[in-house]
């Protein structure tokens, strides 16, 4: 019986007309629900663009790095294997064993690195979504909502609760891209 309530009176809140009054002058959809695109929101918002461009970056410069590092161990790979004949064979086992642990040692290093990128992203985007806590607040306050849910987690709702696009405006006009001058998300 509860879960029926529940449903009854969310649909209620999605169907009952506009209320006059401010909310509705700036343009917020007055509902006790109302949906957001988290992912979205990041994304197409300055602060998700700059961060995103940002890791981009960095990840093209430790591809190169990969690549670079790749063609010398090629090449002292290559070195090695034409002197395995002229090498006595304990000799080239030390130095095949050697070269393994340092191409161990690059691999651990490079993976970190990209493991520091991912992770960076993620501590990013959980900067972006407190700082934009208290827009997403006022917007609920001006909806008279009493909660926001991820808009993949519901199964039907009007397109006017969804409030992501009045949200990245908002927080845009509020963080800007959170970069130097917002001083979110910098290292």
């Amino acid at each position: 019986m509860r879960p029926i309530l529940v449903f009854a009176l969310a649909l209620t809140a999605l169907i009952l007309p506009l209320r006059p009054g401010s909310a509705q002058q700036l343009g917020v959809a007055q509902s006790a629900i109302l949906t957001i695109e988290t992912d979205r929101l990041f994304a197409e918002s300055a602060f998700g663009r700059r961060t995103a461009n940002e890791i981009e970056a960095e990840s093209a410069v430790l591809a190169a790095e990969n690549r670079r590092i790749e063609a010398d161990l090629m090449a002292e790979e290559k070195d090695l294997t034409a002197r395995r004949s002229e090498i006595a064979p304990d000799a080239f086992r030390t130095l095949a064993d050697a070269f393994d642990e340092k191409v161990q040692s690059i691999r651990k290093a490079q993976d970190a690195k990209a493991r520091a990128l991912n992770q960076r992203a993620d501590k990013a985007r959980g900067e972006f979504l407190n700082t934009a806590r208290p827009v997403l607040e006022t917007l609920m306050r001006e909806s008279g909502a009493g909660v926001i849910l991820e808009r993949s987690n519901v199964f039907l709702s009007a397109n006017a609760t969804d409030i992501t696009d009045r949200a990245i405006s908002r927080i845009d006009a509020a963080i800007g891209d959170g970069g130097k001058n917002g001083a979110i998300g910098d290292q």
